[in-house]
């Protein structure tokens, strides 16, 4: 921990000496809910979202928040190590034109429905989750846009690895959007005094309102899982056809997801923790940190801090948005940092800078402040990186 701030009801705890001036604010007015439990825990990746900072773990006392889980409910990471230990420039080219073909990027979907039985069991009434189901199908196994990414990564450990990093598409968006809309025509019912500007309105956990959301977020988390399995056989398929080999040995999948909420216990009372770009972190507990486009990524180890609430960063973060980065940054600068260490990288265009490496932090300086949260068990360098 670098810092502790004692301002508010409660006080806030970063892992990061510096924070811009937005995530702080959102910052603060966490620890002024009145059913914010403990402390706020802001990650070393943290930069200011909708709400509540991207990096921020909040734990509450008898409600939920849509806006503190965020619009991708259960985005995560999974990743796959390999009994690979090389391929060629030309190898990686073809696996990133042949993943082209059968993963859909950015808002394309596929032509046809995938199976229903990849799908996760809908069980109970789910409103949205129900009138989303049938264009869901053609979500399941994409990868969706922005930050979201698939790569082949070196380890330290001499192997190759397989990592993606995507959502539950337009389902958990829909999902968001409703209940937020919810939490802000009922405020009144609920007895809100959380001002508008803040975007933080909650549904209290024993209202049908807060039970719907729950059932509809949590199916949400295993659409995103779904999806990123489904992406991750078809890698496969694609990666063994690449190497010349089809008895590729594959390790068990490593998956993480970074926007939800769950019941927990912590500090001997259960709460709701709501991780909105922050994975969970308990003892011995695998995870995933990925770097930006060209930056290394990590295998880790949880540590199980508590004081962290359990949790750690889901990445680097970003250090300037989007229509900043395509402002400032120089795209000759970005393209020659990926050519240079020889990475076969999505930087088309201008617009792609974006997701380049300097629009986001210093990974290495985000795993330094973070010692006391994970423990680093391998270390990966890209490939090649496939993004929309």
């Amino acid at each position: 921990m670098k810092k502790v701030i004692t301002s508010g009801r409660i006080p806030v705890k970063m892992w990061l000496d510096e924070v811009e001036s937005g995530a702080l604010e959102q910052a603060l007015n966490l620890a002024q809910l009145p059913f914010a439990f403990s402390h706020i825990a802001i990650m070393p990746d943290a930069h200011q979202g909708y709400g509540m900072p991207i990096g921020g773990v909040l734990a509450t006392k008898g409600v939920i928040i849509p806006n503190a889980v965020g619009v991708d409910i259960g985005c995560g990471m999974c990743a796959v190590k390999t009994d690979v230990t090389a391929l060629d420039k030309k190898a990686l080219q073809k696996t990133v034109n042949d993943l082209r073909k059968v993963v859909p990027l950015g808002f394309d979907h596929h032509k046809n429905p995938q199976s229903r039985d990849l799908m996760p069991v809908v069980k109970g009434k789910l409103e949205v989750v129900e009138r989303e189901y049938k264009s869901a199908l053609t979500q399941l196994g994409t990868l969706g846009g922005g930050n979201h990414f698939i790569e082949i990564q070196r380890g330290n450990d001499g192997f190759l690895w397989m990592m993606i990093h995507s959502g539950s598409r337009n389902i958990g968006y829909k999902v968001a959007d409703h209940y937020n809309k919810v939490a802000k025509k009922e405020k009144k019912k609920f007895e809100s005094t959380i001002p508008p500007s803040w975007q933080l309105d909650f549904l209290p956990l024993d209202s049908e309102e807060g039970q719907n959301y729950r059932k509809e977020m949590n199916y949400c988390v295993d659409f995103a899982l779904a999806n990123r399995k489904l992406m991750m056989e078809r890698f496969k398929e694609v990666f063994a056809e690449n190497c010349g080999n089809k008895n590729v040995s594959f390790s068990p999948l490593i998956n993480i997801a970074h926007n939800y909420a769950a019941m927990e216990t912590h500090f001997d009372n259960p709460v709701v923790i709501h991780r909105k770009g922050a994975t969970s972190a308990r003892k011995d507990e695998a995870g995933i940190i990925p770097g930006s486009q060209g930056a290394k990524s990590y295998i880790v180890k949880g540590l199980g801090n508590p004081e962290s609430f359990f949790s750690c960063s889901h990445g680097a973060g970003r250090k300037m948005g989007r229509k900043e980065a395509v402002r400032k940054l120089k795209f000759d600068d970005e393209l020659y940092k990926l050519e240079k260490q020889g990475i076969v990288h999505s930087l088309f265009r201008k617009k792609d800078l974006e997701e380049a490496a300097g629009a986001y932090k210093d990974i290495s300086v985000v795993m330094d402040n973070q010692k006391d949260l994970v423990k680093i068990e391998v270390e990966l360098s890209p490939l090649a990186v496939l993004k929309a």
